[in-house]
C-alpha cells in the first residue's frame, strides 16, 4: 500500500514539474537594429531551453524553445534589418519554433538573460553580418598623403535599445536626451573647420561598453567624449559633471554609484562584466603612466569650465570613476553627465531641445579650446597663423573671406578697435578656430 502511494506521489510531482516547464510564455518581442547588426529579444515569464541554428538557400534562422507558447505580437520590420519575415509555430505539440527569414547570410549568437531591473526573462538573438564588412578606419596618422587631416572626436552617447539608462520622473529616458545632445555637437563640430565628429551610435539600439571603445579606436579617434544623463537617490541633486578615468575607481559616494549604474548597462546588454583580464590591467597603469590620462584631464578641465555657464556645476573640479568606457588606452577620454534627469527641473531642461543645444555648445567650445591649445601633430588645427601683409584696397571684410576667418577674430588678434587698415602694416590671421564659423 505504501509503495502504491509513493508511486502516485511520484507521478503526480512528475507531472507537476512537466506542467511546470510547460508553462514558458513568450509575451513581448522586441526587435533594435543597428548599421552592422541587429538585436532580437523575446520577452518570457520564465527561463526557457532553446536551439539555434542556421539554413542555407534561402538564409534563415531557426530558434527552438522547449515547452514554450507565443502569446505576443510581432515586432514590425524595419528596413535597416536584416529580417525580412518572422515566422512561427507549434512544434511537437509542446515546443515553439521561430524562423527568421533574412535578406542575407548572417552570423547569429543566442543567449538567455535573468531578470535584471524592468526587465524579467529573456531570450536575446544577435545577429551581424556574415560577410564581416568592416569600416574603413578613418587614419590617426600625422597626414594622410602629405596633406594636414582633420582632428577626429568620437560622440558616445550612452545606453540605447533596450537598455533606456536613467528615467525622470516625467518618463524622460536617457538614451533619448543624450543622443539629441551628441547629434547636436556632432553638427556643431563638423561645421568647423579643420574637426570631423563621428557617432559611435547613431540611433535607438544597444552597444556594449567594450565595443564603443573599439568604435573609437578604430576610427582612429584623438577624442573620445561620452555623453550622459544619470539619476540619484537624492532628488534635489542637481548639476553637471565631467568624468576621468581613475585606475582606483571613483574619487566621491556620487562618483562611485554613477560609475556602477553605468557599467551595469552591460548586465543588460548581455555582456559580462566579470573582466579580469591581466592584459588590460596592465594596459590601464601603462595609460595612467602615460599623457593620455594628463591630456583627459585637459580636455574635461575646459569642457567642465563652459558647462558652467549653462548649468550649475555638481563639483567644481574634474572627477575621477571608473567607466568602462574610458578604458581607451591611447585616446584621451571624458564622460560628461549633463545634469541629474532624477532631479526635475534638470529634468524639464534636459526635455528642451533650446538646453541640448546650450549643453552641446559648451562641450564644443571647452573641446575647441583644448585644441587650440593643443592641436594634434599634422592636424589642419597646428598649421599657424598666416601673416598678411596689406596691401592697396585690402578691407577686414575681404580678408575674412579670403581666409575664412569671422572679422571679430582678425580683429581680437590684432587687437583693432576699429575696422581701418595701414598699407604696409603685417597682421595676424589667426586660425579658424572659433564657433563662428
Amino acid at each position: 500500500m505504501r509503495r502504491m502511494w509513493l508511486r502516485s506521489w511520484l507521478i503526480v510531482t512528475l507531472l507537476s514539474l512537466v506542467s511546470a516547464v510547460q508553462a514558458v510564455t513568450v509575451n513581448g518581442v522586441r526587435m533594435w537594429p543597428a548599421p552592422d547588426h541587429t538585436r532580437l529579444v523575446f520577452d518570457l515569464d520564465a527561463p526557457v531551453q532553446h536551439s539555434l541554428f542556421t539554413l542555407r538557400s534561402p538564409d534563415r534562422i531557426v530558434i527552438d524553445m522547449k515547452y514554450t507558447e507565443f502569446q505576443a505580437s510581432l515586432p514590425a520590420l524595419e528596413q535597416a534589418s536584416f529580417i525580412k519575415e518572422i515566422r512561427y509555430a507549434r512544434r511537437g505539440g509542446d515546443d515553439l519554433r521561430i524562423v527568421l527569414d533574412l535578406n542575407r547570410a548572417v552570423k547569429p549568437k543566442s543567449f538567455v538573460l535573468k531578470p535584471h531591473r524592468e526587465y524579467g526573462h529573456r531570450l536575446v538573438v544577435d545577429l551581424e553580418d556574415a560577410q564581416g564588412k568592416a569600416r574603413k578606419p578613418i587614419r590617426r596618422d600625422s597626414e594622410i598623403d602629405g596633406k594636414p587631416r582633420d582632428v577626429i572626436i568620437a560622440i558616445d552617447a550612452g545606453h540605447g535599445g533596450e537598455d533606456p539608462g536613467a528615467i525622470g520622473r516625467r518618463g524622460t529616458r536617457e538614451k533619448d536626451v543624450v543622443l539629441a545632445i551628441a547629434r547636436k555637437l556632432k553638427t556643431k563640430i563638423n561645421r568647423q573647420h579643420g574637426m570631423k565628429a563621428v557617432l559611435i551610435r547613431d540611433g535607438d539600439y544597444f552597444i556594449p561598453l567594450r565595443k564603443r571603445v573599439e568604435k573609437a579606436r578604430d576610427l582612429r579617434a584623438d577624442l573620445f567624449i561620452s555623453i550622459h544623463a544619470d539619476a540619484f537617490h537624492n532628488r534635489h541633486a542637481k548639476g553637471s559633471s565631467v568624468y576621468v578615468l581613475s585606475e582606483n575607481g571613483a574619487s566621491s559616494e556620487v562618483a562611485s554609484i554613477l560609475a556602477e549604474s553605468e557599467n551595469n548597462s552591460d548586465l543588460i546588454g548581455g555582456v559580462s562584466l566579470d573582466d579580469k583580464d591581466d592584459l588590460l590591467k596592465l594596459v590601464l597603469v601603462d595609460m595612467v603612466k602615460n599623457s593620455t590620462m594628463e591630456e583627459s584631464h585637459d580636455v574635461a578641465s575646459h569642457i567642465l569650465k563652459d558647462l558652467r555657464h549653462v548649468n550649475r556645476l555638481h563639483k567644481h573640479r574634474v572627477e575621477q570613476a571608473g567607466f568602462r568606457v574610458l578604458k581607451a588606452p591611447d585616446i584621451p577620454s571624458v564622460l560628461v553627465e549633463t545634469a541629474f534627469i532624477s532631479n526635475p527641473r534638470e529634468e524639464k531642461n534636459l526635455r528642451s531641445r533650446n538646453h541640448q543645444q546650450k549643453l552641446a555648445d559648451a562641450i564644443f567650445k571647452g573641446t575647441i579650446k583644448y585644441f587650440k591649445g593643443n592641436p594634434p601633430p599634422g592636424t589642419l588645427l597646428a598649421i599657424k597663423d598666416h601673416e598678411h601683409r596689406i596691401l592697396r584696397g585690402d578691407t577686414l571684410l575681404a580678408l575674412a573671406q579670403q581666409y575664412q576667418v569671422p572679422v571679430s577674430d582678425i580683429k581680437r588678434a590684432n587687437k583693432l578697435k576699429g575696422d581701418l587698415l595701414q598699407i604696409g602694416d603685417v597682421i595676424r590671421i589667426p586660425r579658424n578656430l572659433t564657433n563662428d564659423s
